[in-house]
């Protein structure tokens, strides 16, 4: 609406302000006659200017300006914006880090304790099989030693017997048991002196 207003107001100006041929100079008038100017041409032609710019201000000037204001504001206010974008950037950013530093300790601390854990598990079970082939040993020299005895015990039945028939035949007769008991005794000490 405004600029056909302007368009309209445009061919008015130019004819309030065109000038005839004989104000440009095109008569051969007097010299003294062109510097004074006429004053009902020259008041038209200042009115025609006033308007002019009347309407220049009006629908061209401050339009303009409240546009020019509105890109002005809108810029700084995208300036500001961005600016406020990158404080929270940097601090997202900052966090992030923390964030990264905090879960890169949290894995050392968790490989730690699992090292940790790992030779506590490590020790028992080499503290248990140790107690276990300690109790194996003790078991199997238990049982040597018993198995010893038992061997003791069968060669000294067997060297009894052998004895008994030995004395038999060597003597005749029978042997009392209290005859027996001391030859195996004297046989036993004889043999463990050798």
């Amino acid at each position: 609406m405004r600029k056909r207003k302007l368009l309209f107001l445009l061919p008015l100006a130019s004819l309030l302000t065109s000038c005839s041929g004989e104000e440009l100079g095109l008569t051969s008038e007097s010299f003294t006659s062109k510097l004074i100017p006429n004053w009902p041409s020259f008041v038209t032609q200042l009115a025609a200017l006033v308007v002019l710019i009347i309407v220049v201000i009006v629908f061209a000037y401050k339009p303009v300006k409240k546009i020019l204001k509105k890109r002005q504001d809108h810029i700084e206010e995208n300036i500001k914006e961005a600016e406020k974008s990158k404080l929270v950037w940097q601090e997202n950013e900052l966090k992030s880090k923390e964030t990264v530093l905090a879960s890169e300790r949290t894995a050392a601390d968790i490989v730690a304790e699992a090292k940790k854990a790992a030779e506590k598990e490590k020790a028992a079970i080499l503290e248990t099989t140790q107690l276990e082939v300690n109790k194996m040993k003790s078991d199997a020299e238990n049982d040597i030693a018993r198995m010893e005895i038992e061997a003791q015990e069968q060669i000294k039945k067997e060297i009894v017997s052998v004895a008994l028939d030995a004395s038999k035949e060597l003597l005749g007769r029978e042997v009392s048991s209290k005859d027996n008991v001391r030859l195996v005794e004297d046989f036993i000490e004889e043999v463990k002196k050798n």
